[in-house]
């Protein structure tokens, strides 16, 4: 893999990481506003965004208050969310699978070890929320911006996807 690859992976993971506990307390929360899910649209661009965002919500997560779990299946529905990212026909579908991935794992998660006495279907819904606002009010213009500089995004096709 070529170092430009590597460095664009690293710099997914160490801005994503920063980005989540620059708002640690917002990041962590039910109704989480993690602003560094806008992120979670880069998989549309290049496939290095998917190591890149797993790696930097396990660097993240290991700071969060849920603990060994958050690790686990929060870092792991990064994954999952931005590979389904990456297989999203039009950009503004981009930011649908992780808002719908984390409603649903993370949802879950606080639901049954967060210890915040909500059941599962409200945290699901919280998570949701947050994950909404951010992903569409601050990823969906992110990835328009980002278009006018596909050609300079490591690994991306700049000819992929310019008609859709």
């Amino acid at each position: 893999m070529p170092i430009r690859h590597l460095t664009g992976i690293a710099l997914i993971a160490a801005i994503y990481a920063a980005l989540t506990l620059a708002v640690a307390p917002f990041s962590y929360s039910l109704v989480q506003f993690r602003i560094s899910e806008c992120l979670t649209v880069l998989p549309w661009f290049t496939p290095l965004a998917i190591p890149g965002l797993f790696l930097g919500a396990l660097i993240a997560n290991l700071f969060s208050p849920v603990g060994f779990y958050d690790m686990i299946f929060g870092s792991l529905a990064t994954f999952l969310a931005a590979w389904l990212t990456a297989k999203m026909p039009r950009p503004w579908l981009a930011p649908l699978p992780p808002v719908l991935v984390n409603a649903l794992i993370i949802g879950i998660l606080l639901g049954t070890v967060s210890g915040l006495g909500v059941v599962i279907p409200a945290a699901m819904l919280y998570v949701g929320a947050g994950q909404l606002v951010v992903c569409y009010g601050l990823g969906l213009p992110l990835l328009h911006v980002l278009e006018r500089y596909r050609d300079r995004i490591p690994g991306a096709d700049p000819s992929d996807r310019a008609e859709k």
